[in-house]
């Protein structure tokens, strides 16, 4: 295994992070909309015993997702490929950063056999960034949804990919193997993008998401709210991404996942979410998620 170079904060986060954080009492009590129960039932523990015998991660456990246990339940796993150590600093997520040193080309083969093993009804693929590969894993993506079709064809494959640095090249390579739908984030408004997705850029995912729409793709988004955007700026990015051609869109509570990462600004109101939900069905998306447990996984076999 590679030796994992922990990489701090850069000056925005660290200066975000100063004058953000809150104390307990501002904060206020975490409301007994974000409590979940403790993730049980014979689906999940058949999920979690099969993740473990073939050496495979799920974002639903390296991000703390509260849904596991509903998902893996309903038979909806989300696997995370391209090993766990991400490339980028983004000031939210928990998932580890460094530099990986190799890509294991047997993952895909992994990955088609436990999905048919377990049966799955959909399934969503995801990554940590590989900006040192030169497609920057678009190739592992591919080869996954080829094998899982050759194995499962009944199962529908959701894919949320990172931005492979707006190379059209690594987009090709997603569409020799289409998904049923394409999903990439947007996380949050652009003006928070020096501290919470600092290596990314919203135009550049904008025109991502715009890219697999035009070849013909159901696509899809997501963001956290309560990480400091103000309601209007959530508004105008639910325009861009129906602008640019979005069909999904998914609206989360942010929670912070250690005290080293960017803090909890406020916890939104379920007032605010259904807010959102409304605005975007008044904007055309053919189906908007909003609450504080959705993350982008979330009811994913629905949106088929």
């Amino acid at each position: 295994m590679p030796e994992v170079k922990k990489i701090k904060l850069n000056k925005h986060q660290q200066e975000y992070k100063g004058t953000a954080e809150k104390s307990r009492e501002e904060l206020g009590k975490r409301p007994d909309w974000l409590k979940v129960r403790l993730p049980s039932g014979d689906n999940y523990r058949e999920v979690l015993s099969m993740m473990r015998k073939s050496k495979l991660n799920t974002v639903c456990e390296e991000a703390k997702c509260p849904n596991l246990a509903e998902c893996w339940n309903n038979r909806t796993a989300t696997y995370m490929i391209l090993g766990d150590t991400c490339t980028r600093t983004c000031g939210f997520c928990d998932v580890k950063t460094g530099r990986p040193a190799f890509v294991d080309w047997d993952e895909p083969n992994r990955v088609a056999q436990s999905v048919a093993d377990l049966g799955l009804k959909h399934v969503v693929i995801t990554s940590v960034n590989r900006d040192e590969l030169k497609d920057g894993g678009a190739s592992v993506f591919s080869k996954c949804i080829e094998l899982i079709r050759k194995k499962t064809p009944q199962c529908s494959i959701e894919i949320l990919i990172p931005d492979f640095q707006g190379d059209e090249k690594a987009f090709e390579i997603i569409m020799q193997n289409p998904p049923d739908i394409l999903n990439h984030n947007l996380e949050t408004v652009p003006r928070l993008y020096h501290a919470v997705r600092p290596q990314a850029d919203y135009q550049r995912s904008l025109n991502l998401i715009k890219w697999f729409k035009n070849k013909g793709l159901r696509t899809k988004s997501g963001i956290m709210v309560g990480i400091g955007e103000k309601t209007d700026e959530v508004l105008e990015l639910m325009n861009d991404l129906k602008t640019h051609n979005c069909d999904i869109m998914t609206i989360g509570q942010y929670l912070q996942p250690t005290k080293n990462h960017l803090p909890v600004d406020r916890y939104v109101t379920l007032e605010e979410f259904a807010l959102y939900k409304k605005n975007g069905t008044k904007l055309g998306f053919q189906a908007v998620e909003s609450g504080p447990l959705v993350r982008s996984s979330y009811h994913a076999e629905k949106h088929i």
